[in-house]
């Protein structure tokens, strides 16, 4: 492997897009309020997509509480994601190469609940894979990484309308991270509608996003929820950004 601004460009703007991807596979549990589960429901399963003017990723997966979704006790945070994203590489003096990233996460933990707030920490593997087209030798993410990665998601009631969702991500994998606060209001009694802003990162790139964002959303058995706003990186681009997700209860 080659040094220089090349490898710097090329592992940077690839770390963004592994650390986007991350993000979007952490939040996306928090997407509904613990407070409505009912008895009997174990399993959350979740599905989504995000999008930004250089990367489209989508995610699916599952969370399981044996002894329940309402009750404190064990849970398993299981989940796959893909996508594809573009950058400017360094080793072929600016020219474009489109990544093709698939990860998967396997994450034990445990739920903790008081009548107002319910906290959920994990920590499991962290598996990624990176194909380029073409092949940049100066990027530091190509082909598989196993790692290791930490999490969170709380979800926090202050007043019967009010909701405050923080969660956040560590991964031994580039060094990556997420984070993602979200502050809402009960909205004609069916959703929480309010600002967010969210901050990820790898070896040296970071992207800031701040947005608007509406949260479960009731159809049927499903629960939606949707997102916009504006993302800025540390390498100079920026653009909107746009999310969507959706989970049922069993």
């Amino acid at each position: 492997m080659g040094s220089g601004p090349s490898m710097s460009t090329g592992r940077r703007v690839i770390a963004a897009a592994s650390a986007a991807a991350a993000f979007i596979l952490c939040a996306c549990c928090v997407s509904a309020s613990p407070f409505e589960t009912s008895d009997s429901a174990q399993v959350i399963f979740f599905s989504g997509t995000d999008i930004w003017r250089e990367g489209a990723f989508a995610y699916g997966g599952l969370l399981w509480s044996p002894d329940g979704l309402d009750q404190e006790g064990f849970t398993l945070k299981a989940l796959l994601a893909g996508g594809a994203y573009r950058y400017s590489s360094g080793t072929f003096g600016g020219l474009p190469v489109t990544g093709i990233e698939t990860a998967g996460q396997l994450l034990p933990g445990w739920r903790f609940k008081t009548r107002k707030a319910e906290i959920k920490v994990f920590a499991g593997l962290d598996l990624e894979n990176h194909r380029l087209i073409p092949d940049d030798p100066g990027s530091g993410l190509r082909g598989h990484d196993l790692g290791i990665r930490g999490a969170f998601d709380l979800w926090y009631e202050p007043a019967p309308r009010l909701m405050i969702a923080v969660s956040g991500s560590l991964s031994s994998i580039a060094a990556g991270y997420s984070a993602r606060a979200a502050l809402g209001w009960r909205a004609f009694d069916v959703f929480y509608v309010g600002p967010e802003t969210q901050f990820f990162g790898c070896d040296g790139y970071d992207q800031i996003r701040v947005g608007a964002h509406v949260t479960g959303a009731k159809i049927g058995d499903t629960e939606w929820s949707f997102a916009a706003g504006w993302a800025q990186d540390s390498d100079h681009r920026h653009g909107g950004y746009a999310r969507i997700g959706v989970l049922i209860r069993r």
